[in-house]
């Protein structure tokens, strides 16, 4: 086979899966509202089983629908036939899925299922089968061809499975009115989930850590102060202890070019006045923005009373994967 012929080879599967998932807009009906809409009332959870590929596709489905929001749970057709059926409770919904409709593993399925008395969704693609005559809900999956050329290996069928799952999923999303907070919620560990939800006094430092000076410090211990704490900065406060600067270390480099006359210099006579400051209520995420925004490395984090309780470094925020995207 030369270069070309795998080229075009490639791009006919391309264009069949494609082709097989825009046709399934057509069959976007009352059926799938009412799947819809049975999902969404439901107590329990969703039960998603299928035979070989199509059990494959029903995980990943399982998967979107946990990460937005609906409860759901796997059940392989073979093994509920020796015991795993005992996970289904009658206040849940079951999606079968069968390419043909006629699976046995699945149609064996179906009548311990109805004993149950759960809400049975057929995702197949036959309409005459048995799978979607026997159940509540037919949801299309048709394709007119699979890429494989012997119409053997699931391939543009399975596609089209999958992504009417996501429409299920999304479609969910929406009648739940599922937020990014939600999302953030269900995703912790995650850089989205982080930038969603990880606050700054989570994060940031505190205590003895805080480099900070008071406004007669010498220039002498402002630059021990910055040197010690290792953030390249250092806040600075008055008798009240309320900040009124910032010193950075290329505050001092600037200084340095311009003069060696520092002896007498203090605190006040070199600090940035009116600093760019954070409540520690705010997101991570947000300070990070505006480190960017500011071209800044650090954000002094104050109280109410304008007092510095903190301080959050652009390292560790980037160490933490919540670059802006």
């Amino acid at each position: 086979m030369s270069n070309n012929e795998i080229i075009s080879r490639g791009k006919e599967v391309i264009r069949i899966e494609s082709e097989a998932v825009a046709n399934l807009a057509t069959g976007i009906d009352d059926q799938f509202v009412q799947a819809v809409e049975t999902m969404y009332q439901c107590k329990g959870r969703v039960v998603l089983t299928g035979m070989g590929k199509s059990g494959l596709i029903a995980r990943k489905i399982v998967a979107t629908l946990n990460s937005t929001g609906t409860a759901s749970i796997y059940l392989h057709p073979t093994d509920a036939l020796h015991g795993d059926l005992g996970m289904v409770r009658s206040e849940d919904v079951v999606i079968l899925i069968s390419k043909s409709g006629e699976s046995e593993e699945i149609i064996n399925l179906i009548p311990m299922l109805k004993r149950l008395g759960v809400k049975l969704i057929a995702m197949c693609g036959n309409r005459n089968s048995r799978l979607a005559k026997e159940c509540d809900i037919y949801i299309s999956i048709a394709v007119k061809e699979e890429a494989c050329p012997y119409d053997l290996a699931p391939t543009a069928s399975t596609t089209a499975t999958l992504a009417m799952g996501d429409a299920l999923s999304v479609a969910l999303l929406h009648k739940r009115n599922f937020t990014q907070e939600d999302f953030a919620m269900l995703h912790p560990g995650g850089s989205l989930g982080k930038r969603l939800s990880l606050k700054i006094k989570e994060i940031m430092i505190t205590g003895e850590r805080v480099p900070k000076v008071k406004e007669n410090t010498s220039l002498k211990d402002v630059i021990l102060e910055i040197t010690s704490k290792r953030l390249g900065t250092t806040s600075v406060v008055n008798d009240e202890g309320i900040l009124t600067g910032i010193i950075t270390d290329g505050d001092l480099r600037r200084l340095l070019e311009k003069t060696m006359e520092i002896k007498n210099l203090r605190a006040v006579d070199v600090m940035t006045k009116n600093p760019k400051v954070i409540k520690q209520e705010f997101l991570a995420s947000y300070a990070l923005q505006q480190m960017e925004n500011y071209k800044i490395t650090s954000l002094i984090v104050i109280d109410d009373d304008h007092r510095p309780i903190g301080i959050i470094h652009l390292h560790d925020l980037i160490n933490l994967g919540l670059q802006s995207r």
